[in-house]
């Protein structure tokens, strides 16, 4: 479905519309069907008290004088003839549309017998003339022929007005009714947007129809257990962390009274690998920088230190970025995420390219190396907590494969996105997107 009708409001209005509007228009067929039935009708006994009055008005002249009379009741549709003979010939086409008058007349006329009445169509071609012969009680006939009088056809103005005044009373009330009904929906989901998973919980109110106060009080339920799992994880970590590094700790110590240097050396080695081991997982797992506030950040200077920081530290990395770019993000959380992807390069590539590329909503930031590249089987997991591409990249990077989660997840934070592709000169490209700050 197009996304012009991709909410509730527009299908509720949608519906609503071509639901009333073919009943409408259904009514109104099945009004003119009524009331052409009704003028019909009307038409036949009108016509049929005139004949049984031009009937009772020759009856009571001399035969001699019933011509004249008759000339003189005529008018209109009628045409009216004496004779001894009748005029009708039974039949002719559409000649079944008048028998409805034959029983009219029956009705008022009761000595009149149906035998007494022929009816047919003129010379048997138009339908819409009609000649009707009545027996006198003499055997002598009076010979009637009239016109069907159609009604004109209705003008469509009527129809039309009342059409679009009846669509934008429906739209508007159909507007009125999905704003209200989906109203809590949209709390729902402002409320589901907004909430921080450190932060306070959010509840919105349970009120509305049935179905509606069961969505909010699951979403408030909702959201006390995830309060419930946060506040329970953060004490098992406060727990966790403290466990790991006593033992660690005491390992420290005893190491003094080691001899071999080198093996102390070795041990040391692993301890601290141990320790930044258990400070990366624990940081990843309590999202320590997501819980900092947003704010505007000039993209580019921020790069730039990082750049920086990467020379100084020995690492051939260039620079591509002229502009100044703003965005809202979290310092401490952006800054780790670039810094992790641009490591990750210096680590397995011998340069690096930091560039970017801008539209009018977002910018593209673009980490190039020139290192071994990421096999295309390993794309989709490479974000994965703890995995580590060793068959791809340098087995000798060690860290515990989180590098790249934590940058994922601290860059979707701000509402940015994060893909990895193989370059086709060689090397790996990183490209982070992060929507534009409005001014």
């Amino acid at each position: 479905m197009s996304r012009s009708f991709d909410t509730l409001a527009a299908r509720a209005i949608l519906v609503s519309l071509f639901g009333i509007t073919l009943v409408h228009f259904l009514s109104l067929w099945t009004y003119e069907q009524a009331l052409d039935r009704e003028l019909t009708r009307a038409h036949e006994t009108r016509l049929a008290e005139r004949i049984v009055t031009i009937k009772r008005s020759i009856m009571l002249v001399p035969p001699a004088q019933r011509e004249a009379v008759a000339h003189g009741l005529s008018g209109g549709p009628v045409d009216v003839h004496w004779s001894l003979k009748p005029g009708a010939v039974a039949g002719g086409a559409g000649v079944e549309e008048w028998q409805g008058l034959v029983r009219q007349i029956s009705t008022l006329s009761h000595d009149i017998a149906a035998s007494d009445v022929v009816i047919g169509t003129s010379a048997g071609a138009d339908p819409h003339v009609a000649l009707v012969s009545m027996r006198l009680p003499d055997d002598s006939w009076i010979n009637v022929s009239m016109f069907a009088v159609n009604r004109l056809p209705s003008s469509p103005h009527g129809t039309v007005v009342s059409t679009t005044l009846m669509a934008l009373g429906v739209i508007l009330l159909s507007i009125l009714i999905a704003r209200w009904l989906t109203r809590p929906i949209r709390d729902v989901s402002a409320a589901a947007r907004s909430h921080a998973p450190d932060g306070t919980p959010l509840f919105i109110r349970e009120t509305g129809p049935e179905e509606v106060r069961d969505l909010a009080k699951a979403f408030n339920d909702m959201q006390r257990r995830i309060a419930d799992l946060i506040e329970r994880r953060t004490q098992s970590l406060a727990a966790v962390s403290h466990d790991l590094r006593t033992p660690l700790t005491r390992l420290k110590l005893r190491l003094e009274d080691f001899h071999d240097e080198t093996m102390r050396a070795a041990i040391a080695a692993d301890i601290g690998e141990m320790e930044q081991m258990i400070d990366t997982t624990l940081s990843y797992l309590r999202g320590d920088e997501k819980s900092e506030v947003p704010r505007p950040l000039d993209l580019t200077a921020l790069l730039e230190t990082i750049v920086n920081d990467a020379c100084d530290g020995g690492g051939d990395v260039a620079f591509e970025m002229r502009d100044h770019i703003v965005v809202d993000g979290r310092l401490v959380g952006l800054k780790r995420a670039f810094n992790n992807l641009v490591s990750n390069a210096i680590r397995f590539g011998t340069s690096v390219t930091v560039s970017s590329t801008c539209t009018d909503e977002v910018v593209k930031v673009l980490i190039d190396d020139n290192g071994p590249g990421v096999s295309e089987s390993q794309i989709s997991v490479i974000f994965e907590p703890f995995v580590r591409l060793d068959q791809s990249r340098n087995q000798e990077s060690g860290g515990v494969g989180l590098g790249l989660t934590i940058a994922k997840d601290l860059i979707e934070a701000d509402g940015g996105s994060i893909a990895l592709t193989n370059r086709r000169e060689g090397g790996l490209r990183a490209t982070v997107t992060l929507p534009l700050r409005r001014s």
